[in-house]
């Protein structure tokens, strides 16, 4: 009796399929909305998650496909239809902007260098994670930065197409539902292995020989674990792994056969619910924000758990809208989403860089007729290039009209052809300047906060190397510069007046003043006044504590001294015990308390405690700096430093005012 081996389901070409567009609509909205203003919708950012699992899914319904109609995968022609697909948007987006950004933002073009290399080869992710990009870092102009989540989906083009052709060879085909399995559990596992390595709590925003929580150290370089986590291959690879494994059980036109034939009713229901907790999601989970006592604080809901619900909620709505007669599907495709979703290729790659440009600086909420604007400017752009450079691209229009033979082209074939050339050649020439040009310009900071710091600290570095230990080198996160750090206060800046303090009387020696990067950024405006300045970026209270017993050690303590701490995390009262017994009233007669202004969940327990500082220490009193700070023009964007120079006059001459003041009593 001979026994019939059945032949495995043919899947045949894939229908195409509006819902699954209007699900990448909804998906780029949010990530639109989320980048233009996080408060707007905290979670719009899943809309990557989404496209993730989308593109899991096709590519390897595509490739199983494929391979059942040929018996192979062709891997030369799926890298040449993915290569049309994505690189002739990617690189006009990438030209315009070296154009642009020589004609109309010179100076940080030294910055985005690394940038644009990540954004050719497709690396972006890698870059950022090796030079430490904060997704939300204030000040710098970073027009790339959303580029990390394509070089994710094109690694994923390019590696898995490799992993499908030696597994369905070695199968033929058969026993997909078991190779669904793998998948999704190498998913699930790659989800817990992200759960375990993410580092919760608060995180330093800088890290420092002491403060490594939330740091991994690689070839000397401070590593973020969250950020690697949120934008590595690997730990993102679990939503493409759950939309690869559903696409091996779940086949559009294998739906209207067999079983779920008469189900179309019942997968409406299913993805509304994938709809409903996707949208859920969007509108409660966060990324990143302000810690309770210091630095910054990443979701933990978001990390162990809330990108594996995204995932399982995807998979329902793509349930509900590949059945044929969905109504869910014809809901999703109507026109309006059907155009953003066939478009949202270029309306993600188009809309930051227009964000960028419209607000100059990252991390800056958009106002509601900014954003107006933003999108006045991207949908035109990306319709053109739609239309113009990626359709006719893909389709091979270009090609097949070059090839065209000659003697069938009327005369005006050929000056078409002869203007086209003119504009090729202009192009290359522009492009080509541009391209030298950000290749050789210097690295430069960039934004007036930035480059006031940075300036504040190289002016006193030189005196500190001459009477300090020898330095060590760590890294800042965020920044992918090496800084020096002193063994006991990290990266401060002294002024040279302190040198010569020593010799003096107490009632001679110069006001001393003690801070974060506010006083940093007004530091040539302190010593004008006549003060010692010792500031440092993303100080902490602790810190101050070592300032206070090396200056009073070295008799640089005077009459007067002024300490604005409190904006870089929680300072107990310990610690301002601590602080206060390096300033007894016999030897300093009036310490200055500044209060701070920020929004971070720290801020009011600080400035309670600092109030509460003159009942308990005679020769404490208190400037109220966060009530000045809504009155000062020259404010920077986050509200909390100085960006003109009148704004940091106004604050030395507030702090000059208070110093002033005779004692009480």
């Amino acid at each position: 009796m001979s026994v019939r081996r059945e032949a495995p389901q043919q899947i045949g070409r894939l229908p195409y399929l509006p819902g699954l567009d209007g699900l990448r609509a909804i998906a780029v909205v949010a990530v639109m909305i989320y980048h233009a203003n996080h408060e707007w919708l905290s979670g719009g950012f899943l809309g990557v998650e989404v496209f993730f699992v989308i593109s899991g899914y096709l590519i390897t319904l595509l490739l199983v496909a494929e391979h059942e109609r040929k018996g192979r995968i062709d891997l030369p022609q799926f890298w040449k239809r993915r290569a049309r697909r994505l690189l002739p948007a990617l690189l006009l987006l990438l030209a315009g902007l070296a154009v642009f950004m020589v004609l109309f933002r010179r100076r940080p073009m030294g910055r985005t260098r690394g940038d644009f290399a990540g954004g050719i080869f497709y690396i972006s992710n890698w870059y950022q994670i090796f030079v430490g990009q904060g997704y939300t870092a204030n000040e710098a102009f970073v027009p790339l930065r959303h580029l990390w989540s394509l070089a994710v989906e094109e690694q994923f083009y390019l590696i898995w197409p490799l992993i499908m052709t030696v597994l369905l060879a070695r199968r033929g085909g058969r026993d997909l539902t078991r190779l669904a399995v793998w998948f999704a559990g190498i998913s699930v596992a790659i989800s817990a292995g992200m759960a375990l390595l993410f580092a919760s709590g608060d995180v330093a925003a800088t890290c420092t020989l002491d403060q490594r929580q939330g740091y991994w150290t690689l070839f000397g370089r401070c590593i973020s674990t969250n950020e690697s986590l949120y934008l590595a291959t690997l730990s993102r690879a679990g939503g493409l792994l759950m939309g690869a494994a559903f696409a091996l059980v779940w086949r559009p036109q294998e739906l209207g056969r067999g079983a779920m034939r008469d189900k179309a009713r019942m997968l409406d229901g299913v993805g509304v619910v994938g709809l409903v907790i996707l949208g859920w999601l969007m509108w409660t989970m966060w990324l990143s924000k302000g810690g309770h006592a210091f630095g910054i604080r990443f979701n933990t809901a978001l990390f162990r758990g809330g990108f594996v619900l995204t995932d399982i909620a995807t998979l329902l709505i793509i349930a509900g809208v590949t059945h044929q007669r969905s109504g869910l599907g014809r809901v999703l495709g109507i026109p309006i989403l059907n155009w953003i979703g066939t478009r949202s290729y270029g309306l993600y790659l188009y809309h930051w860089p227009i964000y960028q440009i419209i607000r100059l600086e990252a991390g800056k909420a958009l106002t509601p007729a900014q954003f107006v604007f933003a999108m006045v400017l991207t949908i035109p752009i990306t319709e053109a290039s739609y239309r113009y450079v990626e359709l006719p691209i893909r389709e091979g229009r270009i090609g097949k009209s070059l090839h065209e033979p000659r003697r069938s082209r009327p005369a005006d074939v050929y000056k078409r052809r002869r203007r086209l050339t003119v504009i090729a050649v202009i192009t290359f020439v522009v492009v080509g300047f541009a391209g030298v040009s950000i290749a050789r310009a210097p690295n430069e900071c960039v934004g007036q906060v930035e480059c006031d710091l940075a300036a504040a600290s190289a002016s006193t570095d030189s005196v500190a190397r001459s009477t300090d230990p020898p330095e060590t080198g760590t890294t800042v996160a965020g920044t992918g510069e090496q800084q020096t750090t002193q063994p006991t206060v990290a990266a401060s800046t002294t002024s040279t007046s302190s040198t010569t303090t020593t010799t003096l009387p107490v009632d001679q020696r110069p006001p001393v003043a003690i801070g974060e990067s506010v006083m940093l950024g007004a530091k040539p405006q302190l010593e004008a006044e006549g003060f010692t300045v010792d500031a440092a970026e993303s100080r902490q209270g602790k810190e101050v504590v070592d300032v206070l017993a090396r200056m009073r050690a070295a008799g640089q303590l005077g009459n007067t001294v002024v300490i604005h701490i409190g904006t870089n995390g929680e300072v107990s009262d310990d610690t301002f015990s601590k602080i206060m017994a390096n300033l007894p009233p016999n030897e300093v007669k009036s310490v200055w308390f500044l209060t701070v202004r920020a929004d971070r969940e720290w801020i009011d327990g600080n400035n309670s405690r600092i109030v509460a500082l003159p009942s308990k220490y005679p020769n404490v009193r208190v400037g109220f700096w966060d009530g000045f700070v809504p009155g000062i023009d020259g404010m920077a964007s986050d509200g909390i430093h100085l960006k003109t120079d009148k704004a940091k006059q106004t604050y030395a001459a507030l702090i000059k005012g208070w110093a002033d003041t005779p004692p009480e009593g």
